[in-house]
């Protein structure tokens, strides 16, 4: 018997069997999007290509809202339903969950070069089976995750990137860019995921914004105007860290995930400053060990999880 997993976002979905607990990466396959006129279409032809495995359970990880066994991408108008994905497969169980929950379910698992220590935290430190992933990429949320016993996971959803900014937040940023500017940062996620590091840049130079990869090359270049705007903004991820470590208190790790989670990375000093800034509940932060998801296989390896 297999199981078919599946990873997919706006752009790309990316599609594995797995056999006895374990993901065949030789099955691991990734599919364009504009290629492909539904979801539906790209499980057909994945089945094709490998020789129509007899499916007994599929997990899809979709970038956008589930809710009662349906889902929709959030960036192509691909739709996806639990009970269609029953009758095209044939699997006795089905599930579609979001994508970052997906990436919770994956947290126990993670090693090795798939995931990098950015703060370690006292290995004596007080535990709560609490862990947190953060995502800062196209857009940005959290999966809060709870060890249960026996151990099973529970990975709880959340719409973090729709909150409004935390009052020092907003205050520094009203600061740094002013008042016509920071309407534009209306929620979490319209600053800190990529679009928000592309609106600073715009907003701390007084030009047309450009996407955050170029903004990241130019840091990497040496470019002092491109450093500055990564210096505030990865003070500003510190700060709001702080936040969700009080809010959540995730004392197993806190998880960052997204491309703009990895190109502050080496960024950590400046980080940890604004992290650990407060002096009031400081031992919280004090206490989360921050973490680096590399793995590209990180959802897959949750859909994997979210079957057991």
């Amino acid at each position: 018997m297999a199981t078919l997993l599946g990873d997919v976002g706006g752009t790309n979905a990316r599609l594995a069997i797995a056999r006895n607990g374990s993901i065949d990466r030789e099955t691991v396959t990734r599919f364009r999007g504009d290629d492909y006129a539904s979801f539906d279409d790209v499980v057909r032809q994945f089945l094709q290509e490998q020789d129509q495995p007899r499916i007994s359970a599929v997990c899809i990880a979709v970038a956008g809202p589930v809710s009662n066994g349906h889902a929709r991408l959030t960036n192509r108008p691909w739709d996806f339903s639990e009970d269609r994905l029953a009758r095209l497969t044939d699997a006795d169980q089905v599930r579609l969950i979001n994508d970052l929950t997906a990436m919770g379910y994956a947290t126990p698992v993670l090693s090795g070069d798939g995931l990098a220590t950015l703060r370690s935290a006292p290995a004596g430190r007080p535990r709560n089976g609490q862990s947190l992933v953060v995502n800062l990429g196209t857009g940005f949320n959290v999966c809060a995750v709870r060890s249960l016993p026996g151990g099973a996971i529970a990975a709880l959803e959340a719409e973090e990137g729709h909150t409004s900014l935390p009052a020092n937040i907003y205050l520094r940023l009203l600061d740094a860019v002013g008042p016509e500017a920071i309407k534009g940062f209306i929620s979490t996620e319209e600053a800190f995921a990529g679009r928000g590091l592309s609106r600073l840049h715009a907003a701390l130079t007084n030009t047309a914004p450009v996407p955050g990869e170029q903004i990241d090359r130019a840091a990497d270049a040496g470019d002092p105007v491109a450093n500055a705007t990564y210096d505030l903004f990865t003070d500003l991820v510190g700060l709001l860290c702080r936040e969700l470590a009080l809010r959540f208190m995730p004392l197993e790790g806190m998880f960052l995930a997204g491309s703009v989670g990895r190109s502050i990375s080496d960024r950590m000093d400046r980080f940890e400053t604004s992290f650990l800034a407060e002096p009031y509940m400081r031992h919280i932060p004090e206490n989360t060990p921050i973490f680096l998801i590399r793995d590209d296989m990180a959802a897959l390896h949750g859909c994997l999880a979210a079957l057991a």
